[in-house]
Formats: structure tokens, sequence, C-alpha cells
């Protein structure tokens, strides 16, 4: 008797396990955001010049790396009333926005280090809050399409771009690094949300980087390296002590030859900061433009 109970359990165990796996529906994969990108060549470092300086500035950028600059104009290109003086600089390095604002600034404007071109504004904005970003100005239309300015942990500002007719630019011939520096206490969040939103990746990360290139020969720092369909970043952890004038760089340009281009630089008026020094297999410098914008420059470096 005890047998055929037992046998009946079982059976009844059995069916009543089969009936549910026999209509489970197969997991759902999460959604997969899609890529937002379009190109390094439209991702501009933002740079904002008093309007005495616009064209000595723009001059001499194009006098160091070469390119072209495209057609001036003054226009409003925040969300509420300004004018600002306007021109892109393209150049095989790198592309920059130059802003000369003829009214003052509304916040948060010329605190945003960089513009991304994106395939579409609200999913980006979208993507953007998704991934952890802090939208600080919403979508808003300019005289060419629409922007947007989001912030990611550590304070890093980013402005959001889309044009009702999509540009069309070179590429380039070296792709430049956006320099971010972030303490070892948002470092963590910042690059998880900042890789995903890019669906980019961590190509190097090294916790002891020569000290040498944040201006401090006898330590060393953590040093991240991201790339990304946006293009390159460097992601600098300190503590804040940084002698003048490291942390003020916001892109590190890749030329063939440091030396040469340097020379270019200071003949068009570009000051020398930090000169060339050695350190992770290329040669690098700091300059200062007129105007006051302060750049990296670097070279791989001589065999």
């Amino acid at each position: 008797m005890k047998s055929i109970r037992s046998i009946l359990i079982a059976a009844m165990l059995a069916g009543g396990l089969a009936v549910p796996m026999a209509f489970a529906k197969p997991p759902v994969p999460p959604a997969v955001a899609p890529t937002v990108a379009v190109g390094p060549q439209y991702d501009t470092t933002h740079v904002c010049v008093a309007p005495e300086d616009f064209d000595r500035f723009t001059d001499s950028f194009v006098a160091t790396f070469g390119g072209k600059k495209s057609k001036q104009g003054v226009f409003q290109v925040t969300p509420t009333p300004s004018q600002t003086m306007s021109q892109l600089v393209l150049t095989p390095a790198g592309t920059i926005s130059v802003f000369g604002f003829k009214t003052p600034i509304p916040y948060p404007f010329c605190s945003e280090r960089t513009g991304y071109l994106v395939t579409d504004m609200d999913v980006a904005v979208k993507s953007a809050r998704e991934h952890g970003a802090d939208v600080i100005v919403d979508t808003f239309p300019d005289p060419i399409g629409r922007d947007a300015i989001i912030m990611w942990a550590g304070g890093v500002n980013m402005q959001l771009y889309w044009h009702t007719q999509a540009p069309n630019y070179d590429a380039l011939q070296t792709i430049p690094e956006n320099r971010v520096y972030v303490s070892p206490q948002s470092v963590r969040k910042f690059v998880h949300d900042f890789v995903k939103f890019s669906k980019g990746k961590v190509v190097s990360d090294n916790p002891k980087a020569p000290g040498i290139e944040i201006g401090r020969p006898n330590d060393t720092y953590r040093r991240i390296r991201i790339e990304s369909g946006f293009g390159k970043m460097t992601v600098l952890v300190t503590d804040g002590h940084l002698p003048y004038p490291f942390g003020r760089e916001m892109t590190g340009y890749e030329v063939p030859d440091l030396a040469a281009t340097l020379k270019q630089a200071e003949a068009a008026g570009v000051t020398v900061l930090v000169p060339p020094f050695a350190s992770d297999g290329r040669d690098a410098a700091l300059v200062q433009f007129p105007g006051g914008y302060v750049a990296e420059i670097h070279a791989g470096a001589a065999r």
C-alpha cells in the first residue's frame, strides 16, 4: 500500500512540475539601448573666449594644427536670451566649437567641456538619464537643431546636440582625448555610467601611472583610458592637489611630431606652459592659446 501511495504522490508531483515547465515562457532579454554616437570628428571641445580674443585664438589654433574655419556668425545658442560669436574650427587633430559671448553668459553655459553629436536627441537624453546623468539643461532648440546639457558623477558637464541637417566632416587623422579629472570617490560611478551610455570600453586602468603626467613627478596616480563611438577619454583620478596648469586642460591632441607642432604654435603666439616630457610611450606638453584656452598636445615617443 505504501509503495502504491508513494508512486501516486511521485506521479502527482512530477505532473505538477511538468505543467508549468511545459507552458513556461522563455526569458525576455533586456532591451538594448541604441548607440547614439555619430563619430569623433563631430565631437567638439567647447571653448569660450572674450570677443576681442576670438580671431587671435582661432587663427593660432589653425596655425598649430592645420585645418580650416567655418563661417563666423552671431547667434543665440542658449534657451534664454543671449548673443555669442560662434565658429567651428576643423583640424586633422580634432574639432572645436568657439564661442565669444557679447552678452552675459546664461548659466551653466561655458561650463560644458564638450559637445557630442547624437543620432536622436530624445533617445540620447533618455539614455543619459537612465545611465545616471543629471540633465541640467533640458532639450531646447537652437538655430540649426536641438541641444541639452548633462552632468555625470564628479561634476563632468557635456552638451549633447543634434542637427536638423546632418553635418558631414572629414574623418580625423588622429583622435583627441577628452581629459577628465575626477576624485577617487566619483570615479567608479562616472566610468561605469559613461561606458554604459557611450557603449564604450575601458582599454586600460593603471592604478600607478607616473605622476609626471599631472605635474607631480615623485608621485603616482590612477589613469583610466576609455574608447567609444564618441572618441577617446582619459580619466585622471587625483586628490585635486594639482600644480598649474594641470586640470585646466580639457583635451589632449595627438600630432605626428610634437617638436614641430610646438614650433608652429609658438610662432602663432601660443605659450608652452609645461615643456615636453616623456611618459606612457609618448611625449607630451601643455600649452595656452591666445584667449586662455589650455590644451595638452602629445605624440608617440621618439624611439
